[in-house]
């Protein structure tokens, strides 16, 4: 569950926090369970959801149109392939708005209709928001490839 808290929250010390804190909401939450889905689809939806509150009592989700954040990139000299590590930080370098609703559509496999109600954002900004994480994603898997290309 650890991953899951780790593709919403960057720091893996406050990731391991918010799933700590999960856990004891599963303990304490543990008889409501009622057995017509997955256990772990439960718990996963609740380390989802503490990611979620986590991130807007830190006030670190910004779901504007107009603002891209820059962001840091890290190069690798070796290899056009990029293996989970890689990936993982490209992720977290996109800005938290595009990288909540990416990993929530694109990894969690959630609808923009139920990415839009957790998140108290329209459907359409939740569409927008996919759509320009996969666009900054594209160019640096691109930049990666090129530089990658350049150094053999």
């Amino acid at each position: 569950m650890l991953g899951v808290c780790r593709q919403y929250i960057k720091d893996l010390d406050f990731a391991e926090d918010v799933m700590v804190i999960g856990f004891v909401k599963v303990f304490k939450y543990l008889d409501t369970f009622k057995f017509e889905g997955s256990f772990e689809g439960w718990i996963r939806r609740i380390m989802i959801r503490e990611s979620l509150t986590y991130l807007r009592k830190k006030q670190f989700v910004v779901f504007d149109d107009d603002v891209i954040e820059k962001s840091s990139r890290n190069y690798y000299e070796d290899s056009s392939d990029l293996d989970v590590e890689q990936i993982q930080q490209l992720i977290d370098s996109l800005p938290e708005g595009y990288r909540m609703v990416f990993v929530l559509f694109a990894i969690e496999g959630y609808k923009h209709a139920e990415i839009a109600e957790m998140l108290n954002i329209s459907e359409s900004t939740s569409k927008s928001q996919l759509f320009k994480a996969r666009k900054m994603l594209q160019t640096q898997i691109k930049q990666e490839n090129i530089i990658g290309y350049g150094t053999n």
